[in-house]
């Protein structure tokens, strides 16, 4: 059974921190690609990083020079380090696993809720 679980979310002030922690089981971690997406109520999801299972990572513009994403395939763990918060960062976090592969599926964690005050 693929599990994600997210966890690290919270309630921030603007300019904080936060990391994100993504825990994969039931996969053969190293050889996915990852992503973490975010979702604010009454729009679609969105993708905030990516990092392949080799390979550069990927970054939204809108937080670029804020957000590092970063994997640990020891710990079957995706990170998202979240700098510099802004409110418009508030929004449901989700991380997504996809093998390398044509048709392959995708599996998604739970979410995980951040939210930065003014």
């Amino acid at each position: 059974q693929v599990q994600l679980v997210e966890s690290g979310g919270g309630l921030v002030q603007s300019g904080g921190s936060l990391r994100l922690s993504c825990a994969a089981s039931g996969i053969s971690f190293s050889i996915y690609d990852m992503g973490w997406y975010r979702q604010t109520p009454g729009n679609e999801r969105e993708l905030v990083a990516h990092i392949p299972s080799g390979g550069a990572t990927t970054y939204a513009d809108s937080v670029k020079g804020r957000f590092t994403i970063s994997r640990d395939n020891a710990k079957n763990t995706v990170y998202l380090q979240m700098n510099s918060l802004e409110p418009e960062d508030t929004a449901v976090y989700y991380c997504r696993a996809t093998a390398p592969f044509i048709a392959a599926p995708s599996y998604w964690g739970q979410g995980t809720q951040v939210t930065v005050s003014s």
